[in-house]
């Protein structure tokens, strides 16, 4: 009995910073209960789930990214080039399934560009993406001189299914890709991988993991993401704007970090992303019904980060002094 008792408790603590996020949701739930029950209509939690799936999903490719240590801030315009491209190609009229694929292989280049400069010349994550946030958003603008895509076909906004079940399609997407990937990141040996090299990436060479490759194959999922977010964001409307994805980056990093991944890498679940972008997609809709400035969302997103952070170098610390004083009882023994 004993042994169960700890090993639940063990479990529990391992998804201690997945619990706290929940917590914290839990909380904001109940207060706009209280204060603004006006907020749990079904149109309401709709457009909430609409809203964030594109977030939801460059989220969990985020994810991956700082769990290898990494980080990439070009998401933003990676899911901006990737509205356009698609909304020039539905124009041109071609079907649905190889626009998708097309989109795919433009995320997947995107974020490849990232990653051969981060994982083969050793360049710092920061500030490769920034370079290449700044060079596809402006290279974009000259391209479409800030001009949004219009006149797309019918048979392109909602798959031609018409909204309902379009949103479905949107909605069973996105919850299939999150499956597919948190199973992945559990049971395969990739996912392994992914966490030996953002907790020692020396010592899962050593192992005999190739770092490079599996930090390389991180961006490049976390740009076939941007554009999958991109695709089933794009068919929700009528037209789509050059400038798509601003501070995307910002919500992205919010929601994984407020989930509970280590900064520092090899620490994180997308369970715990889930419940991040959730959290903050429901702030920022909550901002309206408090009768609070919209203008604090990215101010409130700042501060989550910051917190974040702090928690994670403070818990960072507990855990290395618990360790340094197991290993001083162990000496004595």
């Amino acid at each position: 009995m004993k042994i169960h008792i700890s090993r639940i408790r063990g479990g529990l603590a391992n998804y201690r910073r997945e619990a706290s996020a929940a917590l914290a949701y839990l909380a904001l739930l109940l207060l706009l209960a209280v204060v603004a029950p006006s907020f749990f209509t079904v149109s309401n939690w709709r457009d909430l789930i609409m809203n964030n799936t594109p977030v939801l999903i460059v989220a969990i490719g985020m994810t991956l990214v700082i769990l290898v240590a990494e980080i990439d801030i070009s998401v933003g315009s990676q899911f901006a080039v990737c509205s356009v491209v698609a909304g020039w190609i539905a124009k041109a009229g071609m079907p649905t399934i190889p626009l998708l694929l097309c989109v795919l292989g433009i995320g997947s280049i995107l974020g490849a560009m990232n990653g051969l400069l981060v994982a083969q010349l050793r360049l710092p994550s920061i500030i490769v993406t920034l370079a290449t946030l700044v060079a596809w958003r402006d290279g974009l603008l000259w391209l479409t001189q800030g001009a949004w895509i219009q006149g797309l076909p019918n048979n392109f906004q909602w798959f031609g299914l018409g909204q309902q079940a379009g949103e479905f399609v949107v909605i069973g997407t996105t919850a299939l890709v999150f499956l597919l990937l948190a199973w992945a990141l559990r049971n395969l040996g990739v996912g392994r991988a992914i966490y030996a090299v953002g907790s020692n990436h020396e010592a899962a060479r050593l192992a005999g993991i190739a770092s490079s490759r599996i930090v390389l194959s991180v961006f490049v999922t976390t740009g076939a993401l941007a554009g999958v977010a991109a695709f089933l964001n794009a068919v929700r409307f009528s037209s789509i704007p050059s400038n798509s994805g601003l501070g995307l980056e910002l919500k992205a990093i919010a929601a994984v970090v407020v989930g509970g991944t280590a900064i520092s890498g090899g620490r994180g679940t997308l369970l715990g992303t889930l419940i991040g972008t959730a959290l903050l997609g429901t702030i920022s809709t909550a901002l309206t019904f408090l009768e609070i400035n919209p203008f604090w969302e990215k101010a409130i997103q700042g501060a989550i980060i910051l917190a974040a952070l702090s928690s994670d170098v403070a818990l960072g610390s507990f855990n290395h002094g618990k360790l340094g004083a197991s290993r001083e009882v162990l000496n004595q023994n």
